[in-house]
């Protein structure tokens, strides 16, 4: 049924799976198909003739372009309609994949842009789908059906990243080649399209006095901000971070960064409604989500790493993440079981724990190539179970503690959280893997850690050094859900406590974390 806040259907339209099929499908095309590029760039950067930074920037800047506009179009279901930004996001997944399929070889400008041009668009698809199908969600289920609805949901997001490696590998090295993985895309888009059709509109009530006009002071600082901030992270091996052109775009983001809070602070609607994180439970949710986003560069850092040293195919980098993938579709649904035992803090912090584990064991590289690969077996699983768990407790707690008339642009907070998680992450992991390989490997020798081959120890080094950071990431995850998200007994006397007060009539007190 509608939530309250909510334009009613028209109808008496319900959701069926056939439905919840389809909001499926426009998520994998981010998930799914647009990240295999974690696992293929390293075997199509050559066929490309691309710049191995212009190559990382690839790989980063579709989860960049999502980040930035998320919250853009989260605002805009609210506003103008839910199933209309669904639907313009998974149109824009089919040109975006079209683009890339297109991308000739050796054209040099031609190839980079249309490359870059397909992620942008591709990062633009998953910017509109993300917020809207979840708000969709939250207004056409209730209790226990939008758990299971969320944990579908997850299925596609969290199981689709997972699948990303091992699909992405198996197509590149197939005599269908890399670029069936976005004809495929688009043809998921299509059936995805299909599957939502007759979906009624769906929107917030309009604020009395109606809607202010949109903050685009706020939204050109925050994209000044972000892209600069990429680019010097994404291009800093190669224009050098001390650079003047790196000094510079440091400037920049600092500026821009200043120009935003300043911004957003001073607007009477902004469009990053910096309000919401006054709830401690979505402030843990969302920060702890950009942060293990942000792992998501072990990915790219541990299978480039067995391409380059041990001479892998992306398939078989791929066949590594098996047990991540194997994991984390057995697990979303036990997350969701755990949700409904323990409340948000306990799944969301034994499985922070779990993927922190895993990438420790992933960050190894100083083993024997057959140790480290059974390792990082080992190790993707345990990534896999934790994330499993932690995913539909963190969206299901994100999503339970903002005011219903506000659900697109805290929607769109959550996902903005997930992509520039995952676009900051891949850029800093990928950028400290190649910054490492410039240690002195003399140097790197004599400390004894790497045994095995020695000619490679700097390129081992640089892979810990990224990997590492992701571990770091973890970490602050956890202390994060730890200061924010409150016990389960802590959030139940909250409730009663504001239930007496609203029974009362009297504004609750401010609660704390």
């Amino acid at each position: 049924m509608s939530a309250p806040s909510t334009t009613a259907p028209t109808t008496t339209w319900t959701p069926n799976d056939r439905w919840l099929t389809g909001v499926v499908l426009a998520v994998v095309t981010f998930w799914l198909f647009a990240q295999t590029l974690l696992n293929v760039i390293p075997g199509i950067q050559e066929k490309l003739g691309i710049e191995l930074t212009v190559a990382n920037l690839a790989v980063s800047i579709t989860s960049l372009f999502s980040g930035i506009f998320i919250v853009v179009a989260g605002g805009l279901a609210d506003r103008i309609g839910r199933t209309r930004i669904l639907n313009i996001g998974v149109i824009l997944g089919a040109v975006g994949s079209l683009l890339i399929v297109v991308t000739p070889e050796d054209a040099g400008a031609l190839t980079a842009a249309l490359l870059l041009g397909g992620r942008i668009v591709q990062g633009l698809s998953a910017a509109c789908i993300m917020p809207s199908s979840m708000a969709l969600i939250k207004t056409f289920y209730e209790g226990r059906a939008r758990q299971r609805a969320l944990s579908f949901w997850s299925i596609g997001s969290w199981g689709g990243s997972g699948l990303c490696a091992l699909f992405g590998g198996f197509m590149a090295t197939s005599v269908l080649g890399w670029r069936s993985i976005f004809v495929l895309s688009i043809l998921v888009s299509l059936a995805s399209l299909v599957l939502l059709r007759g979906t009624p509109e769906s929107r917030a009530e309009a604020p009395a006095g109606g809607y202010r006009r949109f903050d685009w002071g706020g939204v050109v600082a925050f994209i000044v901000m972000l892209v600069a901030l990429n680019v010097y992270i994404s291009q800093g091996p190669n224009i050098g971070w001390l650079s003047l052109a790196g000094i510079g775009l440091v400037a920049v983001t600092i500026v821009a960064g200043l120009v935003f809070l300043q911004v957003e602070v001073h607007q009477h609607a902004p469009f990053l409604d910096l309000a919401l994180f006054r709830n401690g439970t979505f402030t843990g949710a969302t920060l702890s989500n950009f942060l293990l986003n942000g792992a998501a560069g072990t990915l790219i850092v541990a299978l480039g790493l067995v391409q380059v040293a041990a001479g892998m195919s992306s398939l078989q980098s791929g066949l590594l993440t098996i047990g991540y993938l194997v994991a984390i579709l057995a697990t979303i649904r036990v997350g969701e079981k755990l949700l409904q035992r323990f409340g948000p803090r306990k799944p969301m912090l034994w499985g922070s724990m779990i993927t922190g584990v895993g990438i420790l064991l992933c960050s190894m590289t100083f083993l024997l190539i057959e140790q480290y690969i059974v390792l990082t077996v080992i190790g993707f699983t345990l990534f896999g179970i934790g994330l499993g768990f932690y995913a539909t407790p963190s969206t299901d707690a994100a999503l339970s503690n903002v005011p219903d008339n506000q659900v697109g642009a805290a929607s769109g907070i959550y996902k903005m959280a997930s992509s520039l998680g995952n676009a900051i992450g891949v850029a800093i992991s990928a950028a400290l893997y190649v910054a490492g390989q410039a240690v002195d490997p003399d140097l790197i020798r004599s400390w004894g850690f790497f045994i095995g081959n020695q000619e490679n120890v700097a390129l081992r080094f640089g892979g810990a050094v990224g990997l590492l950071f992701n571990v770091f990431m973890v970490v602050v995850a956890i202390a994060s859900i730890i200061l924010t998200v409150p016990t389960e007994e802590r959030r139940r006397a909250q409730e009663l406590a504001a239930e007496r007060a609203e029974r009362r009539d009297v504004p609750p007190a401010p609660i704390g974390n």
